[in-house]
């Protein structure tokens, strides 16, 4: 009796656990329209880790449609978009080392993946932080707020 006892408590507890993992997560997708599927993400304050998969279920190539999924606060935004288009399609337009990005996804074509994780702890409640995509002028279309749940 002892033993289904414990198999049911650890099959009622992995639930739990499964979810407290994806919660962490989020996944974005970048099409062919230069669109995301999401315009906002919340982080709960419980990660110490966060990942956004980045996907393009597109065709077209990166060097025609591109995408990155970039992050930095929102007064930072435009600064790290000019700095990204010096540093090009070789840099995935993102200025090396540019200590305004707090992460950042390669560039990814049609059918690419990307993934990237951060410490959300990083961040500071009540400061305004973008998501975006910094192939040149994606970023009027492909933005969107990130912040700190509860």
């Amino acid at each position: 009796m002892t033993r289904q006892l414990l198999l049911l408590a650890l099959l009622a507890a992995a639930p739990a656990i499964a979810w407290s993992a994806d919660n962490c997560t989020v996944e974005i997708h970048g099409t062919d329209q230069m669109t995301f599927d999401k315009a906002e993400i919340v982080v709960p304050k419980a990660c110490t880790s966060f990942t956004v998969k980045l996907t393009h279920p597109g065709d077209m190539p990166k060097n025609i449609m591109g995408h990155n999924w970039v992050l930095s606060t929102q007064a930072d935004m435009q600064g790290v978009l000019d700095d990204g288009a010096k540093a090009g399609e070789a840099q995935d337009y993102v200025q090396p080392k540019d200590t305004r990005v707090i992460a950042h996804t390669r560039l990814i074509g049609g059918g690419e993946q990307d993934s990237i994780s951060f410490d959300p702890r990083t961040l500071k409640a009540g400061t305004p932080y973008s998501y975006y995509c910094s192939f040149p002028f994606h970023s009027t279309v492909m933005k969107g707020t990130l912040s700190l749940g509860s």
